[in-house]
């Protein structure tokens, strides 16, 4: 999510002389005072304790201090007002969570209470209105789908079935890394094309090129897919002030929108019809995609399984897996190049690792990969791919750390905040992956959210359930990168870690390096 004003500013010439748009905002100041003092007088007959509240504007709350980088400009408000901060993010009470205490209360005391989702448009529109895992309401399709995914799509049997795909993928990246002859490359876009390899072939057993939709159509599935993780991550301002929603309209983001949608949904219908046809010819584990097996689950639950939700549950796939994916080994390399000290410990355990194996780094090879699992994590807590989690809606008042939550609030959960609060965690702002190493404080930490200052995956019911996927396909890419050449920045490359939000957050420039093959 996006700060209002600087999404809308291309387009305030054509909002202020468009003829509706003077008469629209007078009508909806009207009626947004008759509801603000209708609120205002009911409100002191119920003598709730409320978390502090920076002060905010008419209509909007306090939507203007939500910046272009929302972990960091919710931290600061915290840092003034409290870690339990409520804001009024246009017509939504907004709860920001920023303490330990809180979030484990949320995510674990009163889980069920804040296991709902809010219903955003983007989300709603590209995932046929909660048919998936990540944005479904809380309740029992969701319950049904969730299981489906621990239990057959994302065990840790089927996330080793896929090995042989991550290890042949890592070798195509290999092998264009070694045509390069040492010259610059893009390392970000080559991360980003291994990973939409990865999960398209996990997916439906097969790739589908840049420039071919693979049935002979003009949609290209890969720029489809960039186009809503954009969209995901972007500020529709009708989801908060419902009376401006033209604007949406009248800015382009409904057309692109629904464009995006609809090229994803022609995409999806004809690779699962695909699928569809080759489905009885594939019996071992090994050999069936996410789609065959969620076709399988529709042939035999009673109650079928809807073609919107096998489309809705593959998009989940793309949507949490691509990005998270990337951005992960991109911060890992980032945060190395920057402490070259750490770099050259990473490299020499990996290539101890595979001394006198004679071939490439496989699966076997990363479970005695120690610090390389302690850089990941390390990585993770400084730069959670999702800093602000997916949000959460409470479905009944309760009460927080003492305050009174009412049903509907939107909860903010900001785990990059607790994950760098010093009062946990020593020089949070240093790059220190021995805190994750036996020896350290830390080094008990998983992936899973048992321990509530470490939750880059989230906690509770509504954690990730791929964690194990991610992580699988970064540690091979990343200790593949670390064995098979000597990586150094370009002489005018700037380490900047200018950050850019978006669903998730990564770095603003895409990474150039120098991938020098190794003398074996």
């Amino acid at each position: 999510m996006v700060t209002m004003f600087s999404l809308y500013l291309p387009y305030v010439d054509k909002l202020v002389f468009h003829p509706f748009f003077l008469p629209a905002i007078l009508l909806f100041v009207i009626l947004y005072y008759k509801s603000f003092s209708s609120n205002s007088g009911s409100s002191k007959n119920n003598a709730k304790i409320l978390p502090p509240s920076p002060p905010k504007l008419p209509i909007i709350g306090n939507l203007h201090q939500v910046g272009l980088l929302p972990h960091r400009s919710l931290q600061s408000l915290s840092q003034k007002y409290g870690k339990l901060m409520l804001l009024k993010m246009g017509s939504k009470p907004t709860l920001v969570v920023s303490s330990v205490d809180a979030a484990r209360e949320i995510m674990r005391t009163n889980d069920v209470n804040f296991s709902n989702r809010p219903k955003l448009r983007v989300a709603s529109r590209l995932f046929s209105n909660g048919k998936d895992v990540a944005f479904a309401p809380y309740g029992d399709y969701w319950r049904q789908m969730k299981s489906m995914c621990v239990m057959q799509l994302l065990s840790n049997k089927k996330v080793e079935s896929f090995r042989r795909i991550r290890e042949e993928v890592t070798l195509l990246v290999v092998e264009k890394l070694n045509r390069s002859s040492s010259s610059v490359v893009n390392l970000t876009e080559i991360v980003m094309s291994y990973t939409f390899d990865v999960i398209c072939r996990a997916s439906f057993g097969r790739k589908y090129s840049k420039n071919h939709d693979g049935y002979g159509g003009n949609n290209n599935f890969e720029d489809s897919m960039s186009e809503a993780m954009k969209l995901l991550g972007t500020f529709f301002l009708g989801d908060f002030v419902p009376g401006l929603s033209w604007i949406d309209r009248l800015t382009g983001l409904e057309g692109r929108l629904e464009k995006v949608a609809q090229q994803l949904d022609s995409f999806l219908e004809k690779a699962i019809h695909e699928e569809q046809i080759h489905l009885n010819t594939k019996t071992n584990i090994e050999d069936k995609s996410f789609v065959d097996i969620l076709l399988e689950v529709g042939m035999n639950n009673r109650d079928g399984l809807s073609l919107d939700s096998i489309k809705a549950v593959v998009l989940d796939m793309f949507a949490a897996g691509i990005d998270t994916i990337y951005t992960l080994v991109e911060w890992v390399i980032l945060e190395l190049l920057r402490h070259p000290e750490k770099m050259r410990q990473v490299e020499e355990e990996v290539r101890k690792q595979m001394k006198g194996k004679g071939r490439r780094v496989n699966d076997d090879d990363l479970k005695d990969l120690i610090y390389l699992k302690a850089v990941i994590k390390e990585a993770l807590r400084m730069h959670p791919a999702v800093p602000l989690l997916v949000f959460r809606e409470a479905l009944q008042d309760t009460k927080v750390n003492g305050f009174d939550i009412d049903a509907g609030t939107l909860v903010i959960i900001n785990a990059w905040a607790i994950q760098n609060d010093p009062i946990f965690w020593e020089e949070p702002g240093e790059f220190r992956p021995e805190r994750f190493l036996n020896d350290g404080s830390s080094s008990s930490f998983d992936f899973k959210g048992q321990d509530f200052q470490y939750i880059p995956f989230g906690s509770g019911r509504r954690s990730c359930p791929g964690i194990s996927f991610g992580i699988a396909n970064a540690e091979l890419m990343i200790a593949t990168l670390l064995f098979e050449f000597d990586l150094k920045l370009p002489d005018c490359e700037m380490l900047n870690m200018t950050e850019i939000a978006g669903i998730t957050v990564r770095r603003r420039d895409p990474l150039m390096i120098i991938a020098a093959p190794r003398a074996f």
